[in-house]
């Protein structure tokens, strides 16, 4: 699994450390660890009850066997946008959000990921 590269052997004990400041404890930290992208806010109303959906992947992450970690990507609501200069940034933040969460997954070592989009 990508994470052992991470939490496994002791040059890594300060990463376990980290991990068990989440509140991660040993048996979490050894099953495949998997991000969880959730666009959930409050401004885009597509959203609004993704966190209920999230919830959801969780459990469902965790009885599969693996430690659910969710982390959020950012949404701008093209119908807001529409009309003013933030339609300038509806297409943007689509890079936006590959590339945070590309950097999120391979800074953290993440085994999986599931995204929850609107």
């Amino acid at each position: 699994m990508i994470k052992d590269t991470i939490v496994d052997g002791f040059q890594n004990a300060p990463h376990r450390s980290l991990y068990h400041a989440l509140g991660l404890t040993k048996e979490e930290q050894a099953r495949p660890l998997i991000g969880i992208v959730s666009s959930y806010n409050e401004i885009v109303p597509g959203h609004m009850n993704l966190d209920k959906i999230v919830d959801a992947v969780k459990l469902g992450v965790a009885m599969a066997g693996g430690t659910p970690i969710v982390f959020p990507a950012i949404a701008v609501c093209d119908g807001i946008a529409m009309g003013h200069t933030g339609m300038k940034y509806s297409l943007i933040t689509r890079d936006l959000i590959a590339d945070s969460t590309e950097a999120m997954v391979l800074a953290h070592g993440f085994d999986g990921l599931v995204m929850v989009p609107n």
